[in-house]
This record gives structure tokens, C-alpha cells and sequence, in this order.
């Protein structure tokens, strides 16, 4: 099977439009026209049902666009060892991170790096525990922070540190005096959160699960500085990583009186190459970890 016939119906089933799928491939749109009529020819198979606006995949394309995904993944994997063996690293990290780690435990790792490795490109990508998860599994992503729970079976993981997470309110709120707070309490209250497929947002919906709770959600946002603002100005309270408050001035972490401790891990693709700058960036982040 041509591997220029799958790049271009990987392509064309990203973007569902021919017109952007060439424009992407650099090429023109009847040249891909006729490459993927070319592979459904050879496969003798429709991979597309068309119509004017956009295509989408048939059953028999979404079948092969699970298989095409793998084999270019292992012909990147292929070359990239194939240049290393040449004594030529990848020269870039692609690590994915959930936002309060992002800004709070990785600034100083991120830079120590770096350091170490000044001709290295490090490219961070903020997402919830979710989507790097498939980013890893889709090798958009080389490494990536997740919760160790629930991890699918295509992924590695390496332990990388346990962190609590607590309630987080004003100074001004009628709980700031308090040392612990109930699930009861706490979810009575008004509360900004992160949107689903975050770890902090599956925490507190798997809490309200086990407890038959129903959280009193008022605002629902991804961006961590909002949700410290709408805390410290007491419009909300919220749960955050115990990290998170050591460095935030006018904010009050409560532990919960049924403590929840978080083990957060990195993760890779099983069946992955890790490029040498791969490998000695997770070296160096369990150094870090470990001191």
C-alpha cells in the first residue's frame, strides 16, 4: 500500500474537505482527487461518502483510518530511530500537561532542562487529563501528564509524585476558619470548576457519584487564573491541588475530612520510540522529583 495514498486519506479524513486537505498537503485538489480515488481503486472498497460541503468516512473508512494512523506513526517512529543511530536527536519534547502542574510544578523543572540542554525545543501543550491521554495514544504528543487511574493499557507510565487535593475558598468565606470541610459542605456551596475531561472536574464527579451528590456548579471555565479570581472575590469556592495554594497569597485551602490524595504519573506510548531527548528529559524529571 502506497504511504503517500494513506497521508493523503488521513488528511482528507481530518479536514472532511478536499479543498483544505490540499491546501495542507501542499498539493492541488484534483491531484487529490485522483490519489484517493487511486486507493479506494486499489481496496476496491468507498472510503468516503461526498457531497458538496464536506466528505465523511464510510464504516469500511473508518476501519482503515485506525490501521493508517498506526503504520505512519511507526514510519515516524522507523525514521527517527533510523537518525538517531546517525548520532542526529530529535531535538524536541512534546509533553502535555494539565494546567495547575503547567503553572506551577514544571515552570522551574522546564527551565532547569533547558539548561542541561540548551539546542533542545520543548513544546508544552495544556489539556486535560482526557485529551493527552489520546494525544499520547494518537502520537501527537511524545509525553504526557495523567492521573494513574483508569490508564488505558496502551500506555506506560512512570510514577512522578502524590499531591492532595483541598478545598479552596476567600479569605472572607464563613469556611476559611474551618481545618476540615465535608463532600456535604462543600458541595453546597457555589462552585467554579473545570470543564469535563480535566482531572480536578472527573475528581469532583466521581466524589458526587460515590456520595449521591449533586454539585451546585456556577461557573465552568478551563482558565486557572479565572478560577482564582472568582475564588479570592468569594463568587465561588473550588478544589485544587495542595501546590496550588502555596503559592497563591488570599486564598484558604481546607483539607477534606475524607482526604483525597491524587497520583499523578508520566505516560508514553507502549509501542512508541522515545527519541534520546525523550528518554533524558524523563530522566532528569524523576531526578527532580526524587530530591
Amino acid at each position: 500500500m502506497d504511504i503517500r495514498l494513506l497521508t493523503y486519506f488521513t488528511q482528507l479524513a481530518a479536514t472532511k474537505n478536499f479543498t483544505r486537505a490540499a491546501e495542507q498537503l501542499h498539493i492541488a485538489q484534483p491531484a487529490l482527487s485522483v490519489a484517493i480515488k487511486k486507493l479506494e481503486q486499489q481496496l476496491d472498497l468507498t472510503l468516503f461518502y461526498r457531497n458538496e460541503r464536506k466528505v465523511t468516512l464510510t464504516q469500511e473508512g473508518e476501519v482503515l483510518l485506525v490501521h493508517a494512523k498506526q503504520i505512519l506513526q511507526k514510519i515516524d517512529d522507523a525514521t527517527l530511530a533510523m537518525k538517531e543511530l546517525r548520532g542526529l536527536e530529535k531535538g524536541e519534547v512534546r509533553l502535555g500537561v494539565p494546567s495547575m502542574l503547567g503553572s506551577y510544578f514544571f515552570p522551574q523543572i522546564l527551565m532547569g532542562f533547558k539548561s542541561h540542554y540548551p539546542n533542545l525545543k520543548l513544546t508544552i501543550v495544556e489539556a486535560g487529563t482526557q485529551s493527552i491521554r489520546q494525544m499520547l495514544i494518537d502520537g501527537e504528543l511524545d509525553l504526557g501528564v495523567i492521573i494513574n487511574h483508569n490508564v488505558p493499557s496502551t500506555l506506560h507510565i512512570e510514577h512522578l509524585l502524590r499531591s492532595q487535593m483541598v478545598a479552596v475558598v476567600s479569605e472572607q468565606h464563613d469556611f476559611s476558619t474551618k481545618k476540615s470541610l465535608s463532600f456535604d459542605d462543600f458541595f453546597g456551596q457555589e462552585l467554579v470548576a473545570f470543564k469535563s475531561g480535566y482531572f480536578h472536574r472527573e475528581m469532583l464527579d466521581h466524589v458526587c457519584e460515590q456520595h449521591n451528590l449533586t454539585p451546585k456548579i456556577s461557573f465552568e471555565t478551563n482558565l486557572l487564573p479565572m478560577i482564582l479570581q472568582i475564588v479570592r472575590h468569594d463568587f465561588a469556592i473550588t478544589a485544587l491541588l495542595e501546590l496550588v495554594t502555596d503559592h497563591e497569597p488570599h486564598l484558604t485551602p481546607i483539607p477534606f475530612s475524607d482526604p483525597i490524595q491524587l497520583d499523578l504519573a508520566m505516560a508514553w506510548r507502549k509501542q512508541g520510540y522515545l527519541s534520546l531527548a525523550d528518554k533524558a528529559f524523563i530522566e532528569y524529571v524523576k531526578q527532580q522529583c526524587q530530591q
